[in-house]
């Protein structure tokens, strides 16, 4: 079996866990909170089989193998008792965010692990040298380790960097390790940098084994930090800082693309799992985010958007995001994304 085939088969079954575990969160959810659930789905119909019956709910198994379903009893329409759509406000909130929450915690838990098992940097060592650079006139080597900078320790690329950039035109100190051999010279980072850095390197970090107690906080902050990102695109877009086309969604051709191409697989789907969460939470009709929009006028002014309105906006929202997605897939064979190399 070739290698696009294997990495087709993992791509897939790895988003198809992605969306189940999406609706698992809502049948959790559901159920906690005494909503009768008539189906839950493994895969999107038509249905090929039906597994087994408990709790009422309706276990199946369809065709198309992209993750799963639920639908619980009345979603939309408030009529039907023990359903979905005549739960109070606050039982339809807890439904609705278990969903993308599922996604998040696992986002965080897949980083958590990731920076466990990547451990924690702890020396930085120069892989490159331009020549003629400040650091090659200062003496420096490929495989010296920068110890400290002006006095102060560096145990990361990012430190390097900041204090690197910190006194760019002024004479710097840098202490540095070679062999069992503790040096030190100075150099004057350069202003303007050129493309090459302010002192002509570039830099391999040195890690060492970390502890799940110092990861937990790492990775969830890792994740954190990929939230605000994420959020933060639009704005950035508009100001300039990223241009639309490295900003642009992609769909599933370009996930297997980007899939194709990371070394981490659980990296991709910490991303994609994240970003699932974060985008059905945004107020679009059709997307969880939208059904918790137009449930909290009921929360907060006592009175309810009545539901053939509510389920016009949701079918009008579904049938442009449908569109939208069809262009981005199509996007995707006609203006592949360009990853950076």
């Amino acid at each position: 079996m070739s290698q696009v085939v294997i990495q087709l088969i993992q791509f897939i079954g790895g988003i198809a866990i992605l969306i189940f575990i999406h609706e698992l969160g809502h049948f959790i959810a559901a159920r906690l909170l005494k909503v009768e659930v008539e189906e839950f789905g493994f895969g999107f119909p038509p249905r090929a089989v039906k597994l087994f019956e408990a709790w009422g709910t309706k276990f199946t198994l369809n065709w198309i193998p992209l993750g799963g379903f639920v639908r619980p009893k009345g979603e939309n329409d408030p009529s039907v008792p023990g359903g979905l759509a005549a739960a109070s406000p606050w039982v339809r909130l807890g439904v609705l965010f278990a969903g993308p929450l599922m996604n998040i915690m696992l986002g965080i838990i897949l980083s958590i692990i990731i920076v466990y098992n990547l451990g924690e940097p702890d020396k930085v060592k120069i892989a490159e040298i331009s020549a003629n650079s400040p650091a090659a006139q200062a003496g420096l080597l490929v495989g010296d380790i920068i110890v400290a900078v002006n006095g102060q320790e560096v145990h990361s690329s990012n430190e390097l960097y900041n204090q690197i950039y910190n006194n760019l035109g002024l004479l710097t100190a840098i202490s540095y390790q070679r062999g069992e051999q503790i040096g030190e010279t100075s150099l004057v980072p350069r202003n303007p940098p050129p493309s090459d850095g302010a002192i002509g390197i570039s830099m391999e970090t040195v890690v060492k084994p970390t502890t799940w107690l110092k990861a937990i906080p790492r990775g969830s902050n890792a994740a954190y930090e990929y939230t605000v990102m994420v959020l933060s695109l639009p704005f950035r877009i508009a100001q300039g800082e990223v241009s639309p086309e490295e900003g642009r969604p992609v769909g599933y051709k370009g996930m297997f693309d980007i899939y194709q191409e990371l070394r981490n697989p659980l990296y991709f789907f910490m991303i994609i799992t994240m970003s699932l969460g974060i985008f059905n939470l945004l107020p679009i009709p059709a997307l969880d985010g939208g059904r918790i929009l137009l449930t909290l006028p009921e929360i907060l002014i006592h009175r309810r958007i009545p539901p053939q309105y509510e389920n016009m906006i949701h079918f009008v929202g579904f049938a442009m995001l449908l569109i939208l997605l069809i262009y981005i897939n199509i996007q995707d064979f006609i203006n592949p994304i360009q990853l950076p190399k």
